[in-house]
């Protein structure tokens, strides 16, 4: 058994951010846990053709390791890799990463006021935990009858297998999300047949996507701070948005824009009906792509919006009573956000799991720490993503907040935090206060931003800089301290 005074699972942007900013305040005794062989987290497991992120790469990254030589305003998924790695390197991150340690559980042990941590590779005890294994880390799988009796390829878009050769192949794609339009235009022109089997219609725009030239990439490294102006700008015309997030009239002012997008992409007006979405814009995650619209109309692509009725050997069967003969299902079916499966594995002072205190519904103080369970940062936490902009940003403020909770530990001889419950419940009231009246419960939409109890445990619904700035700074008074 090895004892450690800091814990961080995961070595994506969370767990990197995390151990950068330790390390600058001088904080070195720490490990991170990584199930894989690499850092890089969701952008390491997400090799899928065609990934990319949709926030641009000066706002997605973090703001105290910026990046001047981004090829793209939105960056390919192995430069994203890239970057994350370089952060590792460049910070002497590595030194203090256990790859292959697949945390299997965490048990508060309130005698000795430290975490027990169970990994694949052995036994941990650790004064504080912090959770960065992200959102989007567990794929989630549908439910279809028949699904185990097929014997062709199955995989999931985050687990995609490059050793199955989809040239020629008839391919059936399960779900139409930010996933899903990303790959379908990049392996249409290689397949056989492609059916794309659509439950709810998304709502798409344009991608105003173009590549840096080598001397802007050289001005931003001779002047940084041209970098900054770029990633404030970038961030304020994203908090603009934001507002018609937060207000649906705004948003059904720009609701003409998708809609004339798929007009001048889609000219069967039949394929056109059955991607015209029939619920208000930013209910569910809104989409950027240029090509998924036209890879739609190719003569090689079925758009099948009348669900599945049950899986074969070698084929799908839709409700429509149609039989289709496929090679290979690509799930791209999303992830389990609001549930938290790690939630399962961690226990808190009374012997019950994250999973059991929260019934079927994430809440936490300033989206970081839980009543109940001492000395844990959650990264991210419940109410923490965006719907507009960039979840690092979200994550930066959560970082600093664990950051300046832990000096103020050790500055004053405290062994242990805890959420208390009132204040807990005082913020989440207040977080749902102002969740009324948004697009994401007033939108007419059943979205994976909801939780099991039909609340919006996912996104935060003022502006970000709000977040920041009440979570940044860490209260004494908001925590029971021994």
């Amino acid at each position: 058994m090895q004892n450690v005074q800091i814990a961080i699972i995961g070595s994506g942007f969370g767990g990197i951010g995390t151990a950068i900013r330790l390390k600058q305040e001088g904080l070195e005794e720490f490990i991170i846990f990584e199930r894989a062989d690499d850092v890089g987290g969701v952008w390491r497991d997400n090799t899928y053709p065609g990934c990319a992120c949709d926030v641009q790469s000066h706002l997605y990254s973090l703001s105290f390791v910026p990046n001047p030589d981004w090829t793209h305003s939105f960056s390919p998924q192995a430069e994203i890799w890239d970057y994350l790695r370089k952060c590792a390197r460049d910070y002497d991150v590595l030194q203090h990463i256990r790859f292959g340690h697949n945390v299997t559980e965490a048990v508060w042990e309130p005698e000795q006021q430290r975490w027990r941590i169970e990994t694949s590779k052995g036994t941990y005890l650790a004064s504080l935990l912090i959770s960065a294994a992200g959102s989007f880390s567990e794929p989630k799988l549908p439910e279809l009858a028949g699904l185990e009796s097929f014997k062709g390829k199955m995989f999931h878009s985050s687990r995609w297998d490059h050793q199955f050769d989809i040239k020629q192949s008839r391919i059936a794609v399960i779900g139409t999300g930010a996933s899903a339009i990303q790959f379908v235009p990049a392996i249409q022109p290689q397949v056989k047949k492609l059916h794309v089997f659509q439950r709810t219609a998304p709502w798409i725009v344009r991608r105003h996507d173009r590549l840096f030239a080598r001397l802007e990439r050289k001005l931003f490294r001779c002047f940084p701070v041209l970098q900054r102006v770029m990633r404030a700008g970038i961030y304020s015309f994203r908090e603009v948005l934001g507002f018609a997030f937060r207000h649906p009239w705004a948003m059904k002012l720009l609701q003409p824009l998708a809609r004339r997008h798929l007009k001048r992409s889609v000219a069967d007006p039949v394929l056109r009906a059955k991607l015209t979405p029939n619920y208000l814009m930013g209910c569910k995650r809104v989409l950027i792509s240029n090509d998924y619209f036209p890879a739609l109309t190719q003569p090689n692509v079925e758009l099948v919006t009348d669900g599945i009725a049950e899986v074969r050997e070698h084929s799908i069967v839709g409700n429509d009573g149609v039989e289709r003969a496929v090679d290979a299902i690509i799930f791209g079916t999303g992830f389990h956000v609001s549930d938290f499966p790690f939630a399962n594995r961690v226990r808190g002072k009374e012997g019950r799991t994250l999973s059991e205190v929260w019934a079927g519904s994430p809440k936490a103080l300033v989206g970081t720490t839980v009543a109940g369970f001492p000395n844990l940062f959650l990264l991210p936490g419940p109410n923490t993503g965006l719907g507009h902009s960039s979840v690092v940003y979200m994550l930066e403020a959560q970082i600093e907040h664990a950051l300046t909770a832990i000096v103020y530990m050790r500055r004053n001889g405290v062994n242990a935090i805890e959420a208390r419950s009132e204040a807990q419940e005082a913020y989440v009231a207040s977080v749902d206060k102002s969740m009324r009246g948004t697009v994401w419960t007033s939108g007419g939409c059943l979205s994976w931003y909801l939780d099991n109890t039909g609340r919006n445990s996912t996104l935060w619904p003022t502006p970000s800089w709000k977040f920041r700035r009440r979570v940044a700074r860490f209260a004494p008074h908001e925590y029971v301290m021994e």
